[in-house]
């Protein structure tokens, strides 16, 4: 018959054991043992970010600031990319974020300057919005310059358009912006969000045209 003192002893000496080998792995295994706790660890990391980085990506973050939610959310919610007889529409991460994935990591170390400015109240009131409107649609319309209206094109692109079931004006337009190099952005400003006072003005002054 064991004894309790034995059997009290075999089940404390067996986690002792267990205890050694997590916290002191002998030295025949500390590859392994490093290696998997680095993968676990790895994948935890990088899970958490992928959670973190969709979750800030949807048009529920975007709107929870009343900043947005009252102003271009409300503008938007006029516009054909919100509303249409397809059905198909148009978030806000659709078109100021983008869909590969080192442009978007910048997109999104970029936003750190929104978060600054909403602390700091920059934009807080409908007022000051329309103070800053023509500085952040530049800065917006200068972003789709420099990247050839990428978000735009995951939509809307050049190649994939029919000319002969457009009306004739775009038909007209879209064949002098493919002969002159031209993006969407050099004629398509303002069809989500209001145009900014003297905005033709100043985009003549910086892209001419």
């Amino acid at each position: 018959m064991v004894d309790k003192t034995e059997r009290k002893g075999g089940i404390l000496g067996f986690v002792a054991c267990v205890w050694n080998v997590l916290w002191r792995p002998s030295v025949r295994y500390p590859v392994a043992v490093l290696a998997g706790g680095g993968i676990v660890a790895g994948v935890l990391f990088w899970g958490g970010f992928h959670w973190a980085l969709e979750a800030t990506n949807t048009e529920t973050f975007c709107i929870s600031c009343h900043e947005m939610r009252d102003n271009p959310y409300k503008e938007l919610k006029t516009t054909v990319h919100f509303k249409n007889r397809t059905g198909v529409r148009a978030t806000c991460p659709d078109c100021h974020v983008p869909k590969i994935w080192q442009y978007k990591i910048v997109r999104k170390i970029q936003a750190s300057n929104e978060v600054l400015h909403k602390v700091l109240g920059t934009i807080d009131t409908p007022e000051k919005y329309n103070t800053n409107r023509l500085a952040m649609a530049t800065n917006v319309w200068d972003g789709m310059k420099r990247t050839d209206s990428r978000e735009c094109r995951n939509c809307h692109d050049f190649v994939s358009m029919d000319p002969e079931v457009q009306v004739r004006p775009a038909k007209r337009k879209h064949a002098e912006a493919i002969q002159g190099k031209q993006t969407c952005i050099d004629c398509h400003q303002g069809i989500a969000h209001e145009l900014p006072k003297d905005w033709k003005q100043a985009w003549k002054a910086k892209w001419g045209g």
